[in-house]
């Protein structure tokens, strides 16, 4: 019985570590189609601009979007081969083990029935009882001979248990080890391509070489264009989250509500007031991180958050408050999470979406046309508005952000990967 305890620990014990490697390799899978899916947008843009005139800069751009996106892919890759292979290790340990502790329990149990054979005439058993010295001993031979059936009925059962076992380990082994040969197949594409891509990116660079300090100051006047932009953006943020604390007061139910909120929008001019009901939308938002649906239904990271270097002069920083999403030509921008509109603003000829969720605001920049009017309630995925695209460049390009109060996250660590 202890062995049987034992084995099904052992099985239950396989099976938690096993779930815990699938999960995990269903999050790196999910994160690789998403990917996948940011790359296949990217060709498809590129192609349908194949026509158009385009800046070598543009082309640089488009490249350096390419490069960054192949290395997540085959660093993705790469960590799902490596659990793939902890996977194949450590079920080769358990079939090896199931397979010796089997010949051990059929080897135990073959002798078991040899025995049983011997004496399996009824008399034999009759005359083991009746030759007992005493009663108490004859009882005793009678429980060890129930005791002994029932040992070989649990022998047989840990059998059957361990072969099962057994067969599940083998099929999962095998699809484990064409998974593998697969990605490190993909993987090798991938790397090609990559290789490919970085080749083009240098015969780029080195082209413009001699007008370097002209591109670089082209490079310079577009971020201070969009720091321009990212400033007013973050003052109509604080006018916007001022404005919803006024409403907030002026709806409060009585005259010591709209002091609490008055007192408290005063004693901190950045930070939404919420209800207890706004506490719950913020507590739901900050639950789905990560989770969030993309705020266009197709396209790709454009330009990502915070600091980086130019790839023409690695002395240019590029500093972003949010992220560039390039979408296809009359492309929506939706809602990632149900929200109120609490402004609209045009800033350099576009319209900016102001969605407050709690204290959470979501920012969508650059749309040519709207949907929404301030004070709608907004449902998750819902289209708020078509997506501007430049007319010199044809590109679709929405500016999303992510911000507690006044504070700018960052939207990759909050949108679905």
């Amino acid at each position: 019985m202890t062995r049987l305890f034992l084995t099904i620990f052992f099985i239950s014990f396989t099976m938690l570590g096993w779930g815990q490697q699938t999960a995990e390799q269903k999050k790196l899978e999910k994160r690789r189609a998403q990917i996948q899916k940011e790359i296949s947008a990217l060709k498809n843009l590129v192609s349908s601009q194949e026509s158009k005139g385009k800046s070598v800069l543009g082309k640089i751009e488009e490249n350096t979007t390419k490069i960054k996106l192949s290395e997540k892919l085959i660093s993705n890759t790469s960590r799902q081969t490596r659990l793939l292979s902890d996977g194949i290790y450590t079920n080769q340990l358990q079939i090896n083990k199931l397979n010796r502790e089997l010949k051990v329990l059929k080897e135990d149990y073959a002798n078991m029935v040899v025995r049983a054979y011997k004496s399996r005439s009824e008399q034999s058993r009759i005359m083991f009882i009746l030759s007992s010295e005493n009663f108490l001993q004859a009882y005793k031979r009678m429980q060890y001979m129930k005791q002994y059936a029932s040992f070989r009925k649990v022998q047989g059962e840990e059998i059957r248990s361990k072969m099962t076992k057994l067969e599940e380990l083998v099929v999962t082994l095998e699809s484990q080890k064409k998974s593998k040969e697969q990605l490190l197949a993909e993987s090798q594409d991938e790397k090609k391509t990559l290789e490919k891509d970085k080749t083009e990116q240098e015969k780029l660079i080195k082209a413009i070489q001699r007008d370097k300090k002209k591109y670089a100051s082209e490079i310079k006047k577009k971020q201070q264009e969009a720091n321009e932009i990212e400033r007013k953006i973050k003052r109509l943020l604080e006018e916007a989250i001022a404005a919803a604390n006024r409403r907030a007061a002026a709806k409060a139910a009585t005259a010591a509500e709209k002091k609490e909120i008055t007192d408290a929008a005063k004693a901190s001019p950045t930070k939404i007031v919420m209800t207890k009901e706004e506490k719950l939308v913020a507590s739901n938002f900050k639950a789905n991180k990560g989770r969030l649906p993309w705020p266009v239904a197709e396209g790709f990271v454009s330009s990502r958050f915070g600091r980086q270097a130019s790839p023409i002069d690695k002395n240019i920083v590029v500093d972003n408050n949010g992220i560039e999403i390039t979408a296809h030509q009359g492309a929506a921008a939706r809602a990632v999470f149900d929200g109120e509109v609490i402004r609209i603003e045009i800033i350099s000829g576009t319209k900016t979406v102001y969605i407050k969720h709690g204290d959470y605001v979501t920012l969508y920049n650059n749309l040519s046309s709207l949907s929404v009017g301030v004070g709608d309630k907004v449902s998750t995925k819902q289209n708020i508005g078509i997506i501007h695209t430049y007319p010199g460049s044809g590109k679709t390009i929405m500016k999303f952000y992510v911000t507690q109060n006044t504070s700018f996250l960052n939207p990759e660590g909050w949108i679905a990967k």
